[in-house]
């Protein structure tokens, strides 16, 4: 078939007798040969590529042949269908009679159409998300250029603009945390820059109250030692296990500050993750007067925006987005206080109940179980199955073509509650899927063989 090809002419065939492709070509030649004129002649319209080959599948089963002809056509629909018809005309193929009856006429732009309307769906939502911002979205983009832009030098150390003048530091690893903290308001961070503490931290430990703030892995530990043996450290405050401290987010920036201990209360634990994480929760030591820290020891942590620049009440109540230094340096002055069991004994306040972990549901051990957990729950997700029907992987339903293209190892079965896409189809065929549920297919141009595929209604109806 051509890329110039338009329509499909499919055609049955019954002859009383046993004929052979030969002689069903020659009869549709010979018998239509001067029936339309010249201009719809077959051999001139096959010569100029306006007609493609005739395709003929025969087969003879007692005295009798019986088949399928396709011709593929360049014309319009009307002499397409002129075409067509004259081919009913045939009553005789070699020397038995016949009869030809034209079963379909297929527009192949159809299905060339479906897959543009598909992959330019698929590009519109790939290649334009995210572009689109709200005016919130473009102010804060542009607040966080300035405070990323105010990165400085202190020693010539990545620092914070704040680091000189401030009574209390906090000491990060490298150049990234000093930029994580500056994008949250936090501007009297500098870094060490490596395992190796510089004289410049071990000197400005001595001058100024040191909070410790690293990452949750060997690296952050080992600095931490060396803090302890070369400098001054007041305060510890650590990422969660196996995470960089320019990986969190405002919130666990913010957490980590608040849960930061006396480096006296952890120092020589071997692992000061443990240490925190008791200290959190422990009473507060006799040696400490009661508290762990006392907000005028601390009240300098985080130092916002605003706060830098003087003139706002940080316990303002004000809920202006605009002016984001008023709720900022209320919030960011409270997270470098020390933790809630730092209140004065006798203070009654209760303490806000911990959050309880969501129970799992169970795993369903069915496909069928699987299908009503994810597409008659209207979960919008992909859920990935082994050969045990264990989830593999679940993600949203809009991410299920990258899922199974890199899914290691591949997965014997998917189950989408979304349309299913020729696209999904044709990798899911490509990895070696076996089965596909989905809670809608759509049309496939090809559907290959290897996959089974069915609708969460047909399964469970079954």
């Amino acid at each position: 078939m051509h890329d110039t090809d338009k329509y499909l002419i499919h055609a049955n065939i019954t002859a009383e007798g046993v004929v052979e492709r030969s002689d069903v070509v020659g009869a549709i030649f010979g018998q239509t040969e001067g029936l339309l004129g010249d201009e719809l002649d077959l051999r001139d319209l096959q010569d100029s590529s306006k007609v493609g080959r005739i395709d003929v599948q025969i087969r003879s089963e007692q005295g009798q042949s019986f088949g399928t002809v396709t011709i593929a056509s360049g014309l319009d629909q009307v002499e397409t269908a002129i075409l067509a018809a004259s081919l009913e005309t045939i009553d005789r193929v070699g020397p038995c009679r016949a009869a030809i009856e034209v079963e379909d006429i297929e527009d192949v732009r159809a299905a060339k159409r479906r897959r543009v309307v598909e992959r330019a769906t698929e590009l519109v939502q790939g290649a334009f998300e995210g572009s689109m911002l709200t005016s919130e979205q473009l102010v804060e983009q542009v607040r966080e250029s300035i405070r990323v832009d105010d990165i400085t030098e202190y020693e010539g150390l990545p620092a914070g603009p704040r680091v000189a003048e401030s009574d209390a530091v906090i000491v990060v690893e490298g150049r990234a945390d000093v930029v994580r903290l500056l994008k949250y308001g936090i501007k009297n961070a500098v870094a060490v820059e490596g395992t190796n503490v510089p004289d410049a931290i071990a000197a400005l430990s001595a001058e100024r109250t040191v909070t410790a703030f690293l990452d949750g892995d060997r690296g952050g530990d080992l600095i931490l030692k060396e803090l302890g043996q070369v400098g001054d450290v007041d305060y510890v405050a650590l990422a969660p296990s196996d995470r960089s401290v320019e990986d969190l987010s405002r919130g666990e920036v913010m957490e980590a500050l608040r849960e930061k201990l006396p480096y006296e209360q952890i120092a020589g634990d071997t692992d000061p993750r443990e240490a925190l994480a008791a200290g959190s929760t422990a009473e507060p030591r006799a040696s400490d007067g009661g508290a762990r820290a006392t907000p005028a020891s601390t009240a300098e942590y985080a130092v916002p925006d605003s706060a830098a620049e003087g003139g706002v009440d940080p316990d303002s109540d004000s809920d202006s987005d605009s002016e984001e230094g008023t709720d900022d340096a209320a919030a960011e002055e409270r997270a470098s206080e020390p933790a809630a069991d730092a209140r004065p004994e006798g203070d009654t306040e209760d303490e806000p109940a911990p959050e309880r972990e969501p129970e799992q549901e169970p795993e369903p051990e069915s496909l069928r179980g699987h299908v009503r957990a994810v597409i008659e729950a209207g979960t919008g997700r992909a859920r990935l199955l082994d050969g045990e029907l264990d989830t593999l992987e679940e993600v949203a339903a809009g991410e299920s073509f990258d899922a199974v293209r890199d899914a290691d190892p591949v997965p014997f079965a998917v189950v989408l509650d979304g349309e299913l896409s020729q696209r999904l189809l044709d990798v899911a065929a490509q990895r070696g899927v076996e089965q596909i549920v989905a809670s809608a297919t759509g049309e496939f141009v090809k559907q290959p063989t290897g996959v089974r595929v069915r609708t969460g209604d047909q399964l469970l109806a079954a």
